[in-house]
């Protein structure tokens, strides 16, 4: 509801007298307007709390191109924009090379035979559109953000991105010492090293999720490298392309008569890769003159399409998944060792992990150790209060409303199924699960997954 603004002056009359009465008058018409719009905000009643007992995914299509390439599509929204996301399964699992994958997604819009990277910046630029290349471990995506009505001009640019990248030496040269730099000072930061360590020590230093990039391996990179690593994983076997947003027929028929250029090829070899043998341990890496100290405690973990994961996260949300867990409670709020703690479990398509994080003055890092343990011990030996236990159903319930806010958020949520194998219906069963938990199988999972011995403790500092 908008309203006027009272005028501070508001010359009605001739006198002053005549001024005051106009204006309180004109008070007293605005509040007796407006007054059961202020009577209804009372800040002292909290609104009522709704159960959330089912969210269905929107439905969307899936299209199969010519080329075999599944195009999944959301048709849904008011507004006249698109996000379309082509990924390519091609991540560090398929490397030949260290950094090929990342390096490779990185220097796509660098250039084609057909535009150079200054025109591609030119044309995005010229119709308000953002073109992005993000990688994570195992995909490297393409993302255009843009009005449905500039897709036919956008299209073809893209597709030639995808299709017709020639990693042009120049840039790529730029692209490896700027990457050296950002390293170099990557290394003088404890929580990115103590991070570096821990998963190094949880896969092994030759496993793709366990390895680190130093100046060596970007130095040993070469053009021709980019180019094996696109023509061997960037096909259709390796593809998957999602759209979200007012979508029409025309939208469809343009993406099939574009993105059905994507050569062909059928999905990449997966190679053996053994993780490491050596069992947990504390290990420290002395960072001189730091002030504070990054502790890392984890474990490899269980990934989402194991029977536990959904109450194992609901578990790991308690102990360290948000702003009243138990982790921020005792060690932030109580005993002040920190600014932040929180737990992570990064999920990838082959193995997965689970760590906790923080960082805290040099002379807190054993009691900060002591309390984790600690945490650890209560949740496998006592039962989650109901309080608590409700507490952490209406936050994870409220995040999963916001993950299926709007066309872009719902198709982030059918593409992570998608992508990981999963039905569309894990959805709704994690709704379930967050409502039906007990205390007793917390418990149960704890004592099945938060074990100190077990896992790795890295610390990186002074």
């Amino acid at each position: 509801m908008r309203f006027s603004a009272i005028p501070l002056f508001d010359f009605a009359g001739d006198c002053i007298e005549c001024l005051l009465i106009h204006k309180i008058k004109k008070r007293t018409l605005f509040f007796n307007q407006y007054q059961n719009y202020f009577l209804v905000l009372n800040r002292k009643i909290a609104p009522p709390i709704t159960t959330i007992n089912r969210l269905d995914l929107p439905q969307h299509q899936k299209i199969m191109l010519s080329n075999n390439l599944p195009l999944y599509v959301l048709n849904m929204g008011t507004q006249e924009v698109v996000k379309l996301q082509i990924i390519f399964e091609s991540g560090r699992p398929y490397e030949k090379k260290r950094l090929a994958a990342k390096t490779t997604c990185s220097q796509l819009k660098e250039g084609t035979y057909n535009h150079s990277s200054k025109a591609i910046a030119e044309k995005i630029d010229y119709y308000g559109a953002t073109l992005s290349t993000p990688s994570n471990l195992d995909y490297s995506s393409i993302i255009l953000y843009c009005l449905t009505k500039h897709l036919e001009s956008l299209i073809p640019l893209l597709t030639d991105i995808i299709v017709n990248p020639i990693f042009p030496q120049e840039e790529l040269d730029a692209y490896l010492e700027n990457s050296k730099r950002r390293l170099q000072i990557d290394l003088t930061k404890n929580d990115v090293v103590a991070y570096r360590k821990i998963t190094e020590f949880i896969f092994g230093s030759n496993h793709p999720y366990g390895y680190n990039s130093v100046n060596a391996d970007f130095e040993k990179l070469s053009r021709n490298d980019l180019v094996q690593h696109f023509q061997q994983n960037y096909t259709t076997g390796n593809c998957h392309i999602f759209i979200s947003g007012k979508i029409n027929d025309a939208t469809i028929k343009l993406l099939k008569t574009n993105l059905e250029q994507i050569p062909i090829g059928s999905k990449a070899i997966l190679p053996n890769f053994e993780l490491t043998k050596e069992p947990p341990q504390k290990r420290h890496i002395d960072i001189p003159n730091s002030v504070q100290t990054a502790i890392r405690i984890g474990m490899r973990s269980i990934g989402r399409n194991h029977p536990d994961f959904a109450g194992f996260s609901i578990l790991s949300t308690i102990l360290g998944g948000y702003f009243g867990s138990r982790l921020m409670t005792n060690i932030r709020e109580d005993k002040g060792y920190t600014y932040n703690i929180y737990v992570t479990q990064d999920t990838m398509l082959y193995d997965n992990c689970f760590y906790v994080s923080t960082e805290v003055g040099n002379e807190f890092v054993v009691p900060t150790i002591k309390e984790i343990h600690k945490e650890f011990d209560r949740l496998q030996q006592d039962f989650v209060s109901d309080a608590e236990l409700q507490m952490v159903r209406n936050y994870m319930l409220g995040n999963m409303l916001n993950m299926v806010d709007g066309p872009f958020h719902s198709m982030e949520v059918i593409r992570t199924l998608m992508m990981y194998k999963l039905p569309l219906d894990s959805f709704s069963q994690l709704i379930y699960t967050i409502n039906q938990i007990t205390p007793e199988q917390l418990r149960m999972l704890a004592q099945k997954y938060l074990n100190a011995s077990e896992m790795w403790e890295v610390t990186a500092g002074s």
